[in-house]
C-alpha cells in the first residue's frame, strides 16, 4: 500500500459520509480505514448535518473493496447486517512504514505496545497525537461531529509521514513524520 486514508465517526451523516468518499476518491488512496461509529450518532450526540443512516449504507457498501474497519461504541450486530463489509473487530493491526499500526475506535484500553508501535484511534471526536514511551497516539478527529473547536477531518498515510487534512477544503493543517516528531 503507499497510501493509506483514515477516518472515524460519522456517526450517520450522508452529507460528509459522501464528501469523505470523494477526498478518498481525490487522494487516490488505496484503502479507507475506519475507525468506527459509522451508522448510529449515540445517545450522547445530537444528529449530525445530513443524518441519513440508510444513505450511509449504500455509499459505503459502493466501496467496501477499499474499506478496513473496526467496532466503535455505536456499532452493533444490527448495523453488521445491513452492510457487506466486516465492522466488528474490536481492532486491526496492519503493518505501516516499517511500523505496527494498531487502529481501535479508542474506548477500550490499548493493547501493550513497543516504542516503535503507531495507534490510530477515533471515539473522542478530536484531531491530534501524542508520543508515548510505548508509541505514537493518532487521532484523525470526526467526520461529522467535531469536538472542542475542532474542523472535520480525516488523516492520510504515506510511509511514515501522516497528515491530518480539513474534510471540507482537503488542504493539510498538520503534519507529523514519526521518523522526526521533534519537527513537528
Amino acid at each position: 500500500m503507499d497510501k493509506l486514508m483514515i477516518a472515524s465517526d460519522l456517526h450517520g451523516s450522508a452529507r460528509y459520509s459522501e464528501l469523505l468518499l470523494q477526498r478518498f476518491r481525490q487522494e487516490g488512496a488505496e484503502r479507507l480505514l475506519l475507525l468506527g461509529d459509522l451508522l448510529y450518532h449515540g445517545p450522547r450526540n445530537d444528529l449530525p448535518e445530513g443524518y441519513a443512516p440508510k444513505q450511509v449504507i449504500e455509499l459505503l457498501n459502493g466501496v467496501r473493496e477499499h474499506l478496513l474497519c473496526v467496532r466503535g461504541n455505536c456499532d452493533g450486530e444490527v448495523d453488521q447486517m445491513v452492510l457487506d463489509f466486516p465492522i466488528l473487530a474490536e481492532y486491526a493491526v496492519l503493518t505501516w512504514g516499517g511500523r505496527t499500526l494498531y487502529a481501535v475506535h479508542g474506548h477500550r484500553p490499548l493493547p501493550p505496545l513497543l516504542p516503535r508501535d503507531v495507534v490510530v484511534q477515533g471515539h473522542t471526536h478530536i484531531p491530534g497525537w501524542q508520543r508515548r514511551e510505548e508509541g505514537f497516539t493518532l487521532n484523525p478527529g470526526s467526520v461529522s461531529l467535531p469536538k472542542n473547536g475542532s474542523r472535520r477531518s480525516y488523516l492520510t498515510a504515506e510511509g511514515t509521514v501522516f497528515s491530518w487534512k480539513d474534510l471540507e477544503s482537503g488542504e493539510t493543517w498538520q503534519t507529523l513524520d514519526l521518523e522526526h516528531p521533534e519537527d513537528c
